[in-house]
């Protein structure tokens, strides 16, 4: 099972911060990361802060991890990408910024309640109501979204253990189908769920 979205509790500095601070943080460090970060060794510095952020915050190491693990298909892929197209150094760059990112969003979401978060969007959206955005949709289209992580993520893991079981080999087209097909059938039911709440437009 996926650690994706789970809350850890604890009485951390990070854990009692309010959140909407932690999400502007976020945000700030996010556009930091990308525009300092240059050269291979200037992941170092960064790396180590983002280490200090979760030594904080007293997250396991196991759970740490399990932050990171869905990230490698993609930074795999991106990486072959870039080492291709633009060389070794480019592809350790963007690769070191991007699990740094999935590193520090996951920070905020192991130390602060779902709800808390919401929350704090809301707040942040209500003035925009003036032109039309309506921030108690905005903040359910993020919980289906930080719902959908962990139910995507077992979607995967059930397909594969099912062919291991099969005694199949790794396929992407045998992987993908049942995968797409799956979260189809999870959509049309999210859907249905919603249209009988009178959420349907």
């Amino acid at each position: 099972m996926t650690t994706l979205g789970i809350y850890h509790p604890g009485a951390s500095l990070l854990h009692r911060a309010p959140a909407g601070a932690k999400l502007a943080c976020l945000v700030v460090a996010l556009i930091a990361l990308t525009a300092a970060v240059r050269s291979p060794w200037q992941l170092i510095p960064a790396a180590l802060l983002v280490a200090a952020g979760f030594a904080t915050a007293r997250i396991p190491w196991r759970l740490t991890i399990g932050q990171l693990r869905p990230a490698i298909w993609m930074l795999l892929f991106v990486g072959a990408f870039q080492v291709i197209f633009t060389g070794w150094q480019r592809a350790l760059v963007v690769c070191g910024v991007l699990l740094l990112s999935v590193a520090l969003a996951a920070l905020v979401t192991l130390t602060t309640k779902v709800m808390d978060m919401l929350d704090a969007v809301e707040r942040m959206l209500a003035p925009l109501r003036r032109f039309g955005v309506n921030p108690d949709r905005v903040g359910l289209v993020l919980a289906m979204t930080i719902r959908c992580i962990p139910l995507l993520s077992g979607l995967v893991s059930d397909v594969t253990e099912a062919r291991k079981a099969r005694g199949l080999g790794f396929s992407l087209r045998a992987l993908a189908v049942p995968v797409v097909v799956g979260a189809l059938r999870t959509a049309d039911a999210m859907g249905e769920a919603l249209a009988a709440r009178g959420v349907d437009d």
